[in-house]
Order: C-alpha cells, then sequence, then structure tokens
C-alpha cells in the first residue's frame, strides 16, 4: 500500500479538486484507492468518495489522540492499493504555535510523503524561494513533489519548470492549466455537497480526466511511500438485540462521519434512513438521529412536507428518542428565516432559527456536560470536545428550557451554553465524534434502549 499527503501553500490553492481527480484518475486505472481528510469536514470527503468508490476518513490531530489517528489510518488502508490523505489548509498550518496539529505533523507521524499543490497564477522566479523555504522549515517533512495549479498557458509551464529545476531538486509531477471544467460549486460552507448533483459522477469522471491528463502519475505513485500491509482489526458488536434509529439521508441532510455510522451500528444500533423532502410517515422506530446539512436551501420543501413534520413532532412529544445536530436542530425548530424568506419547520424545539451573512459559531468546541444531559449516568459528567460550523441563531427560545452543555469553547447557542434538552431530545449546533473518549454512539443506543423499554413498560 502506498501513501500520499496531498497538501498547499495555503487555503483555496485547488488542493481538494487535485485530489478528487488523482482519486478518480487512479480509481480509473483500477486501483483501490483509500481517501482520508485532515481534520473536521464533511463536504469533502463526499467527494472524496465519490471519486473512489470508498467511504473517506477524517484525521482530526485535534480530536484524536496519535495513536488513534495511526489506528484509523492502518485500518482503512489495509486493503487499499494506494492512501491519499487530503490535508486542510496549508502545510504548515494549525492551531498550535509548535505545529502539533497541522498538515506537516500528520505527515511526520503517519510517515506521508507530502505532494504540494501550488497555485501559480502571477508567479514564475518566486515559486523557488516558496519550495526551498517549505523544504527547509521542517527537514522531517518529505515534499516529494509539487503539482502547479492554475497555469496561464504552455508559456508559463515552461518557465515554471526551468525554474523549479535550476533552483530546487523537488520534481514537478503535473501541470494543470486553468479550466472553467475544473471549477467546484461553493456555497457558504465550502463546496456543494455532491449528493445533492444528479450528475456527481459526470463532475467526479471530468476531473479524473482532465487531472489525469496532466499529472504524471507513473511518477507520482513511484513517489508515494510503501507501507507494510496489516490485517484488518474485527469490528466488535453487540450482542443485544438491535434497537432501530431512524436516521435522515437525503439532499437536506448529509453531515454524517461513517466511522461513527459504524459505531452506532457496533453499538447495537440499526439504522434506518428516511427522507424529510419525500417521505410522509417516519418509520416505526425506537429512536432518530438528525445530522447536519442544508435544511435553509431546502425550506419551501420541507415545509411542504407537513405530514412528515407533524409525525415527527407528535413522536418527539410522545417521548421518542432523538439526537440532532446543527441542520438537525434547525429543522426541528418552529422556523428558518433566511432571505427574506420564513418557512415552519417541525416545531418540537420552541425556537425560531435566523439565518445570517457570516458565521455565527465556527471551529473546535470544549464542552461541560450538565446534570440536564439525557445520557447521563448518575456521577458521568465529561468534558467533551466537537466541532461547530454554523450561520445560524436561535431567537424566541422558550426560557424554560434546560441546556445539555456549558459552552468553554465555542459559541453553541447563546456563547455559553448548547444542547437544547426537551423531553428525550437533545439538539446542539456542536457536532460530535466518536473518537478521543467520546463514544457518544454507545451512550446514544443505551439511552435509546432503556427509553424503548421504559416506553414498553408504560405502555
Amino acid at each position: 500500500m502506498k501513501r500520499l499527503l496531498i497538501s498547499a501553500a495555503h487555503k483555496s490553492s485547488g488542493k481538494t479538486t487535485v485530489t478528487i481527480g488523482l482519486a478518480a484518475a487512479l480509481s480509473a486505472r483500477g486501483l483501490a484507492v483509500q481517501p482520508f481528510k485532515k481534520g473536521p469536514d464533511y463536504i469533502d470527503p463526499m467527494w472524496l468518495a465519490r471519486a473512489s468508490g470508498r467511504p473517506c476518513f477524517n484525521l482530526d490531530p485535534y480530536l484524536m489522540p496519535d495513536a488513534e489517528i495511526a489506528a484509523s489510518f492502518a485500518r482503512h488502508a489495509a486493503d487499499a492499493d494506494i492512501a491519499l490523505v487530503e490535508g486542510n489548509k496549508g502545510l504548515y498550518d494549525g492551531l498550535a504555535l509548535d505545529g502539533s496539529n497541522s498538515n506537516a505533523a500528520l505527515a511526520r507521524q503517519l510517515d506521508l510523503p507530502v505532494v504540494l499543490v501550488l497555485d501559480a497564477r502571477g508567479m514564475t522566479r518566486g515559486i523557488a524561494p516558496l519550495i526551498l523555504g517549505y523544504q527547509a522549515f521542517d527537514r522531517e517533512v518529505r515534499i516529494a513533489g509539487v503539482i502547479l495549479n492554475q497555469l496561464g498557458g504552455s508559456r508559463h509551464e515552461a518557465k515554471l519548470r526551468a525554474v523549479i529545476e535550476h533552483y530546487t531538486d523537488v520534481p514537478v509531477l503535473g501541470a494543470v492549466a486553468h479550466d472553467a471544467r475544473l471549477a467546484m460549486p461553493e456555497r457558504h460552507l465550502g463546496l456543494k455537497p455532491a449528493g445533492e448533483f444528479d450528475d456527481a459522477a459526470a463532475q467526479v469522471r471530468t476531473l479524473g480526466d482532465l487531472i489525469g491528463a496532466q499529472v504524471d502519475l507513473d511518477r507520482l505513485l513511484a513517489l508515494a511511500g510503501p507501507a507494510s500491509r496489516r490485517a484488518r482489526s474485527a469490528v466488535v458488536r453487540s450482542a443485544r438485540r438491535p434497537v432501530r434509529i431512524a436516521i435522515a439521508r437525503d439532499k437536506a441532510f448529509a453531515f454524517y462521519y461513517p466511522d461513527d455510522l459504524a459505531a452506532l451500528e457496533a453499538a447495537g444500533a440499526q439504522l434506518v434512513p428516511f427522507d424529510t423532502l419525500h417521505d410522509t410517515q417516519l418509520p416505526a422506530v425506537d429512536g432518530l438521529f438528525i445530522g447536519g446539512g442544508f435544511p435553509e436551501m431546502f425550506m419551501p420543501e420541507l415545509q411542504a412536507n407537513v405530514a412528515l413534520r407533524t409525525a415527527l413532532r407528535d413522536a418527539i412529544t410522545t417521548g421518542l428518542p432523538v439526537y440532532a445536530e446543527c441542520g438537525g436542530l434547525m429543522y426541528l425548530a418552529r422556523s428558518i428565516r433566511w432571505n427574506g424568506a420564513s418557512a415552519a419547520m417541525v416545531g418540537a424545539i420552541p425556537a425560531d432559527v435566523v439565518m445570517h451573512d457570516r458565521p455565527v459559531g465556527r471551529g473546535y468546541m470544549h464542552l461541560q456536560e450538565t446534570a440536564a444531559h439525557p445520557w447521563l449516568a448518575a456521577g458521568d459528567a465529561r468534558t467533551l470536545r466537537g466541532h461547530e460550523f454554523h450561520y445560524s441563531s436561535l431567537e424566541n427560545l422558550a426560557p424554560e428550557i434546560e441546556f445539555a452543555y456549558r459552552v468553554t469553547r465555542g459559541h453553541g447557542i447563546d456563547g455559553q451554553r448548547d444542547g437544547i434538552v426537551h423531553r428525550n431530545l437533545l439538539a446542539s449546533y456542536a457536532h460530535q465524534r466518536s473518537v478521543g473518549g467520546n463514544r457518544w454512539p454507545e451512550r446514544f443506543v443505551a439511552f435509546v434502549r432503556s427509553t424503548a423499554a421504559q416506553l414498553k413498560l408504560a405502555a
């Protein structure tokens, strides 16, 4: 199994587009490509999964200890021909001053050769000190090659190649011309999710064809570092009777980490997908999980599905255990207001959602559980880490509402609190991951199981 980190000098260098194209081009050759994404992200992994035909897993040094990162990488890449890790931001960027959670640190930890994607617009001789500086800054990071992006033509390419060859020992693995066909549609949270495209497969093929034709794939593979194969570790699954948990999987709600879904199933959940845009009834289930997404983009369709909204509100009122993150919280509120329009939502949460032009909460979060947390065992309050990225806030929130979390880093609902608790519902702006000791899937499944038993006894 070979491996590479695809990084860049700075954000918006075209790294994601190039990585998607590489995954598609190598997959088209018949190679098993295992994609990874550094840091918290839902949307880039959707595209990388489409390009490779395999789930993309997140490696997050802020949320995951080193041993967990190494184990996840080894487990998921064990049967692949090549592992492609897409970095976030620039190679040396990260929260810590010492770079301990940077892309470079991840490259050192996993022994990943680095391919730098360089936005070369307006550059000629100046590209040499840029490359040399990146090499010199950390000698333990091996920059295996560069891919030049956004080139202005063959003359521009020839000048850059001559400069790089003269001043550095770093090979140019590809030269990608500026091309409108490589543009990926964006919105306020980044790329538009692949699930919203009817022609996502065609878009991925185009990226694969264009990138594959302008990158020396054979040389790239030759420079990718080898790694010993390891057998996949078996997933230990609960032997108890499964509990049925409905999960919203559609164009409006698609933000789920695949390892979290696997952890839910391992804990004893049978995940039952439903479509908030088209299904008129909630499946017969013991619990409900609604992840993040873009409900604001589908306000008319969500409002029009009165039957499902009513069914959800009734189920929550009668005590159905529910966990909702960000977009799920917005959908379960009374209404969403955006761009001068307002639409009715489920109405289970006594609050109204307002969209803003700038992010309200963005980045990593630290949360301290309160006594109101519905999954809390006696004396078991924990400090958790998660992340948030939302442009919305809540208005007209009922004053009697209790909160599951005290926010010590981040914004959450009001800068101090997050995690609305209403009957057996927990809804927050925080996104959690089943990593770093935060085994939220096990806790949620246990809560669903115990609640289902109590409701059965009460009946």
